[in-house]
């Protein structure tokens, strides 16, 4: 009896714990929601990501959908949207519903052909009929109310929302990563059926990981690790030429990994309207410069040939700018990318790794010549023989 006694309070506080726990989810749902002015809807939908919520009646017969489409967690600096696109899975072709609030702290609620990536979202006209538009915020929560007038015998749309921040009072980029780029799915309007964003979105968003991922390595690791290699470790006269090779590999793996990711970059910028004009130049610049590079090994001159000392500053010339401009591009890339912040410390944190063990190995290479020419300074001098051999004459002390 004592024990059922004790056993009751821990039973009632793990009741009361899954109700807290539970209480937010079933609120959440759209199906337990109830609009404050008493509208309602014959079917809702729980959409995938950011934190939306879609309710709709459909007339099949006129083709007319009665919508309202809510978001939670949005401010009065985020605007919101939903959209049909008449042609496929993404954002440029879409018909957009859009809201956010204004300077005179009132919703503003519009439509917008969304045709090209990069968009403000300008007002106008869609490729169906819109009626019965507007809007309320209400706390955290965002709402668009319309009535759409959809071809006769539609189904089935590809629906696409979005959530992202006002920039000078009208709407500016939305995030080019996670939930933003994973907001869009076919819905069957009868069924109330939904499938998550397509292949074409993710298959899209792989290719602009694969491009930053194989230019971060290349051109932005390789490519200087092997410049610390021809530096210093040639000031060793153990690692000669095992310096060389190591230099050779590291570079020209660099640029074979390096023009895969210009590959890349350059059909991922056929597929996209917007112009990263900067940052293709400069991806232009390393591919022409690297390949340069590349032919200059083959016409290198011997170390005691007069043009040496020309071809040298050739290469270092070329090879610093390759560097500098790979990790400006590398940061470019990022901004356009726009992933978690942890990419961007993890390549701020490979930087600074390489900029801090040049700093260490230039110190070192330079105490070593130092310290290598006093002794050769001070090394006692070989006397003349007969024949006026002072024992340099072959390069050898």
């Amino acid at each position: 009896m004592d024990g059922a006694r004790a056993g009751s309070p821990r039973l009632a506080l793990l009741s009361l714990a899954l109700f807290l726990f539970l209480a937010p989810c079933r609120a959440q749902s759209c199906s337990s929601y109830a609009f404050s002015d008493s509208r309602a809807y014959s079917s809702c939908v729980d959409l995938s990501v950011l934190n939306s919520y879609l309710h709709w009646t459909y007339n099949q017969t006129s083709s007319v959908a009665d919508i309202a489409f809510r978001v939670t967690g949005a401010t009065e600096s985020d605007w919101v949207s939903w959209a049909i696109n008449p042609s496929g899975l993404s954002m440029v072709g879409s018909q957009a519903l859009v809201a956010y609030q204004n300077s005179s702290a009132s919703l503003r609620v519009y439509t917008s052909s969304v045709d090209s990536e990069g968009t403000t979202l300008p007002e106008g006209n869609l490729s169906f009929g819109v009626s019965n538009i507007s809007g309320k915020l209400e706390g955290s929560e965002m709402t668009i109310f319309a009535r759409l007038q959809l071809s006769s015998g539609t189904t089935t749309v590809n629906q696409v929302w979005q959530v992202g921040p006002l920039q000078s009072g009208s709407p500016g980029s939305h995030a080019l990563s996670g939930a933003n780029v994973q907001s869009m799915g076919t819905l069957d309007l009868l069924s109330g059926t939904t499938v998550a964003s397509g292949g074409s979105a993710s298959s899209r968003q792989r290719r602009r990981n694969v491009h930053g991922v194989l230019n971060a390595v290349s051109w932005g690791t390789l490519m200087p690790m092997g410049a610390l290699i021809a530096r210093y470790l040639k000031v060793f006269q153990s690692a000669d030429p095992a310096w060389f090779y190591l230099h050779i590999s590291c570079q020209a793996s660099a640029y074979a990994v390096g023009v895969a990711g210009w590959a890349t970059g350059l059909k991922l910028g056929s597929d996209s309207s917007v112009d990263h004009k900067v940052h293709g130049n400069i991806g232009l610049a390393l591919f022409v410069l690297g390949t340069l590079q590349g032919f200059a090994l083959l016409l290198r001159p011997k170390k005691d040939h007069k043009y040496r000392p020309y071809w040298n500053m050739y290469h270092l010339a070329v090879g610093y700018t390759v560097i500098t401009l790979s990790i400006i591009n590398v940061f470019k890339g990022l901004d356009i990318l726009d992933p978690e912040q942890k990419w961007r410390t993890a390549y701020i944190a490979i930087v600074a790794t390489l900029g801090a063990s040049a700093a260490v190995l230039e110190a070192a290479t330079w105490y070593i010549v130092i310290k290598r020419k006093k002794t050769a300074s001070s090394a006692p001098k070989i006397s003349h023989g007969m024949n006026g051999d002072d024992g340099y004459s072959n390069g050898r002390v």
